[in-house]
Protein backbone atom coordinates (compact mmCIF):
# COMPACT_ATOMS: atom_id res chain seq x y z
CA UNK A 1 0.00 0.00 0.00
CA UNK A 2 1.37 3.38 -0.74
CA UNK A 3 2.22 5.98 1.88
CA UNK A 4 -0.90 8.05 1.06
CA UNK A 5 -3.08 5.32 0.64
CA UNK A 6 -1.97 4.11 4.21
CA UNK A 7 -2.30 8.00 5.67
CA UNK A 8 -5.67 7.99 4.28
CA UNK A 9 -6.80 5.19 5.45
CA UNK A 10 -5.11 5.91 8.98
CA UNK A 11 -7.21 9.43 8.65
CA UNK A 12 -10.10 7.23 7.68
CA UNK A 13 -10.14 5.11 10.98
CA UNK A 14 -9.46 8.65 12.89
CA UNK A 15 -11.56 11.38 11.78
CA UNK A 16 -14.53 11.87 9.81
CA UNK A 17 -13.70 12.73 6.34
CA UNK A 18 -15.51 15.91 6.14
CA UNK A 19 -13.20 17.11 9.41
CA UNK A 20 -10.15 16.72 7.38
CA UNK A 21 -11.87 18.21 4.39
CA UNK A 22 -12.47 21.30 6.77
CA UNK A 23 -9.09 21.45 7.65
CA UNK A 24 -7.70 21.36 4.47
CA UNK A 25 -9.62 24.05 3.22
CA UNK A 26 -9.06 25.84 6.40
CA UNK A 27 -5.10 25.23 5.77
CA UNK A 28 -5.63 27.12 2.38
CA UNK A 29 -7.50 30.18 3.31
CA UNK A 30 -4.84 30.76 5.80
CA UNK A 31 -1.90 30.13 3.72
CA UNK A 32 -3.66 32.52 1.15
CA UNK A 33 -3.65 35.20 4.24
CA UNK A 34 -0.20 34.51 4.78
CA UNK A 35 1.12 34.65 0.98
CA UNK A 36 -1.24 37.69 0.46
CA UNK A 37 -0.21 40.12 3.79
CA UNK A 38 2.49 38.30 5.68
CA UNK A 39 2.83 40.80 8.17
CA UNK A 40 -0.80 41.75 9.23
CA UNK A 41 -1.44 38.03 9.55
CA UNK A 42 1.86 37.33 11.56
CA UNK A 43 0.46 39.65 13.81
CA UNK A 44 -3.25 38.19 14.39
CA UNK A 45 -1.29 34.04 14.19
CA UNK A 46 0.91 35.80 16.91
CA UNK A 47 -1.67 36.82 18.90
CA UNK A 48 -4.04 34.39 18.81
CA UNK A 49 -0.69 32.10 19.77
CA UNK A 50 -1.12 34.62 23.03
CA UNK A 51 -4.53 33.93 23.75
CA UNK A 52 -4.30 30.78 23.25
CA UNK A 53 -1.18 30.13 26.02
CA UNK A 54 -3.13 32.36 28.22
CA UNK A 55 -6.06 30.20 28.04
CA UNK A 56 -3.97 27.04 28.18
CA UNK A 57 -1.99 28.09 31.05
CA UNK A 58 -5.28 28.68 33.16
CA UNK A 59 -6.57 24.85 31.89
CA UNK A 60 -3.16 23.95 33.50
CA UNK A 61 -3.88 25.26 36.57
CA UNK A 62 -7.11 24.32 37.43
CA UNK A 63 -6.27 20.74 35.85
CA UNK A 64 -3.96 20.25 38.77
CA UNK A 65 -7.31 20.32 41.69
CA UNK A 66 -9.14 17.81 39.20
CA UNK A 67 -5.73 15.88 38.64
CA UNK A 68 -3.00 15.79 41.09
CA UNK A 69 -0.72 13.84 39.53
CA UNK A 70 2.48 15.42 37.71
CA UNK A 71 1.09 18.67 39.42
CA UNK A 72 4.35 20.47 39.57
CA UNK A 73 5.00 20.01 35.47
CA UNK A 74 1.27 21.58 35.31
CA UNK A 75 1.91 24.54 37.32
CA UNK A 76 4.99 25.45 35.97
CA UNK A 77 3.66 24.56 32.18
CA UNK A 78 0.45 26.80 33.39
CA UNK A 79 2.84 29.41 34.84
CA UNK A 80 4.46 29.76 31.63
CA UNK A 81 1.66 29.83 29.68
CA UNK A 82 -0.24 32.77 31.43
CA UNK A 83 3.20 34.48 31.44
CA UNK A 84 3.51 34.05 27.72
CA UNK A 85 0.60 34.94 26.95
CA UNK A 86 0.30 37.95 29.15
CA UNK A 87 3.64 39.53 27.31
CA UNK A 88 2.34 38.64 23.80
CA UNK A 89 -1.09 40.38 24.20
CA UNK A 90 0.29 43.07 26.68
CA UNK A 91 3.11 43.71 23.21
CA UNK A 92 1.49 42.96 20.01
CA UNK A 93 3.93 44.30 17.86
CA UNK A 94 7.11 43.40 19.25
CA UNK A 95 5.56 39.94 19.73
CA UNK A 96 4.77 39.64 16.07
CA UNK A 97 8.75 40.02 15.57
CA UNK A 98 9.75 38.02 18.39
CA UNK A 99 7.91 34.90 18.34
CA UNK A 100 8.76 34.52 14.52
CA UNK A 101 11.98 35.34 15.13
CA UNK A 102 12.47 32.77 18.07
CA UNK A 103 10.83 29.91 16.10
CA UNK A 104 13.78 30.15 13.51
CA UNK A 105 16.19 30.00 16.17
CA UNK A 106 14.51 27.02 17.43
CA UNK A 107 14.40 25.51 14.00
CA UNK A 108 18.48 26.28 12.89
CA UNK A 109 19.13 24.84 16.64
CA UNK A 110 16.71 21.49 15.96
CA UNK A 111 18.29 21.52 12.22
CA UNK A 112 21.86 21.27 14.00
CA UNK A 113 21.18 18.66 16.10
CA UNK A 114 18.80 16.66 13.70
CA UNK A 115 22.25 16.84 11.28
CA UNK A 116 24.08 15.45 13.46
CA UNK A 117 21.77 12.50 14.38
CA UNK A 118 21.71 11.69 10.61
CA UNK A 119 25.39 12.25 10.05
CA UNK A 120 26.13 10.06 13.13
CA UNK A 121 23.37 7.12 11.12
CA UNK A 122 25.24 7.48 8.02
CA UNK A 123 28.45 6.57 9.75
CA UNK A 124 26.63 3.80 11.34
CA UNK A 125 25.92 2.00 8.33
CA UNK A 126 22.88 4.67 7.42
CA UNK A 127 23.90 5.45 3.97
CA UNK A 128 24.66 8.50 1.88
CA UNK A 129 21.51 8.93 1.84
CA UNK A 130 21.01 10.01 5.88
CA UNK A 131 24.86 11.43 5.14
CA UNK A 132 23.70 13.83 3.05
CA UNK A 133 20.41 14.99 4.65
CA UNK A 134 22.67 15.13 8.02
CA UNK A 135 24.90 17.57 5.58
CA UNK A 136 22.26 19.80 4.38
CA UNK A 137 20.47 20.13 7.63
CA UNK A 138 23.34 21.06 9.59
CA UNK A 139 23.59 23.88 6.82
CA UNK A 140 20.36 24.82 6.75
CA UNK A 141 20.88 25.09 10.72
CA UNK A 142 23.90 27.47 10.17
CA UNK A 143 22.22 29.31 8.07
CA UNK A 144 18.83 29.88 10.15
CA UNK A 145 21.36 30.86 12.92
CA UNK A 146 23.94 33.47 11.00
CA UNK A 147 20.25 35.07 9.32
CA UNK A 148 17.36 34.91 11.72
CA UNK A 149 16.28 38.28 10.58
CA UNK A 150 16.05 37.43 6.96
CA UNK A 151 14.69 34.03 7.77
CA UNK A 152 12.34 35.54 10.17
CA UNK A 153 10.91 37.51 7.13
CA UNK A 154 10.74 34.89 4.57
CA UNK A 155 9.01 32.71 7.68
CA UNK A 156 5.35 34.24 7.00
CA UNK A 157 5.96 33.18 2.85
CA UNK A 158 7.17 29.74 3.67
CA UNK A 159 4.46 29.12 6.11
CA UNK A 160 1.93 30.08 3.45
CA UNK A 161 3.10 28.09 0.78
CA UNK A 162 3.15 24.99 3.24
CA UNK A 163 -0.11 25.70 4.26
CA UNK A 164 -1.51 25.92 0.95
CA UNK A 165 0.45 22.70 0.08
CA UNK A 166 -0.38 20.85 2.99
CA UNK A 167 -4.13 21.79 2.90
CA UNK A 168 -4.64 20.58 -0.93
CA UNK A 169 -2.54 17.01 0.81
CA UNK A 170 -5.36 17.05 3.08
CA UNK A 171 -8.28 17.71 0.97
CA UNK A 172 -7.10 14.82 -1.47
CA UNK A 173 -6.62 12.72 1.55
CA UNK A 174 -10.52 13.72 2.88
CA UNK A 175 -11.57 12.30 -0.57
CA UNK A 176 -9.09 9.39 -0.32
CA UNK A 177 -10.77 8.78 3.04
CA UNK A 178 -14.54 8.73 1.93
Amino acid sequence: MSTTAATATQMKNELPWWLILIEGISAIILGFFFLRSPAQTTFWVTQFLGIWWFIGGIFDIVGIFMDKSRWGWKLFSGILGIIAGILIIGHPFWSTLIVPATLVIILGIEGIIIGIVYLIRAFQGGGWGAGILGALSIIMGIYLLANPAAATLALPWVAGLLLVFGGIALIVFAFKAK
